[in-house]
């Protein structure tokens, strides 16, 4: 079974409130979201594997550490999870950047996919794939089974906040796959969204709602 992570950092913690809060315009929403994603970077790549290397310091030569696969990938889910997509790339500027797009269709709250674009070396790569809310976990399912598709072995799940419901069904569909989350909040309405949630992601991230 996959390893739940809830990163409960102070300064992501406070971020989230802001997030929430109803009167938080686009533009703050956007670089909270940013923010948020840089910090929560930090705990999704602590168990990287690294190895030893020497180099040339100023002064000596030096056994430093560096990454054992500095291939990686960041996979935001469109559209709401290009505003964690700018965090991580920041982080680590050197991963490629792949594109899954899925609405959710309103009526049986499934995903339906309309853009896949994902490196040609996926394979090689350790994946990251974001997206701000993981709700029913029908889209990160879904976008998670593209990316195995296309050959992504090694892949990790990052969200702000998630329901028990999504978190549920995204380990029995991809029990291999490590989730990581700002917070596990209470349940789903019968709409679907995520309780006490942040409203609609997207539409708060880009002033469309």
């Amino acid at each position: 079974m996959s390893k739940v992570t809830v990163i409960d950092h102070p300064l992501i913690q406070y971020k989230l409130g802001k997030l929430r809060d109803k009167e938080t315009g686009a533009k703050a929403f956007r670089e909270l979201v940013k923010e948020m994603s840089m910090l929560m970077g930090y705990e999704v790549t602590r168990d990287l594997e690294m190895i030893d290397t020497e180099i040339e310091t100023p002064i000596c030569t030096a056994k430093v550490k560096t990454l054992a696969n500095e291939k990686l990938a960041v996979v935001p889910i469109l559209r709401a999870g290009l505003g964690m997509a700018d965090g991580m790339m920041d982080l680590i500027p050197n991963a490629k950047m792949g594109h899954i797009g899925l609405y959710r269709n309103p009526d049986t709250l499934k995903p339906t996919g309309y853009y896949s674009k994902l490196p040609d070396d996926i394979a090689e790569r350790d994946v990251i794939v974001v997206d701000p809310m993981l709700a029913t976990g029908n889209s990160a399912i879904e976008a998670i089974r593209l990316v195995k598709q296309a050959g992504g072995k090694s892949i990790r799940l990052v969200c702000l906040i998630a329901a028990p419901e999504g978190v549920k069904a995204m380990q029995e569909a991809h029990p291999d796959v490590d989730i990581y989350l700002a917070n596990l909040d209470e349940k789903l309405n019968d709409h679907g969204y995520i309780v006490p949630g942040l409203g609609d992601a997207g539409d708060r991230l880009f002033g469309t709602k």
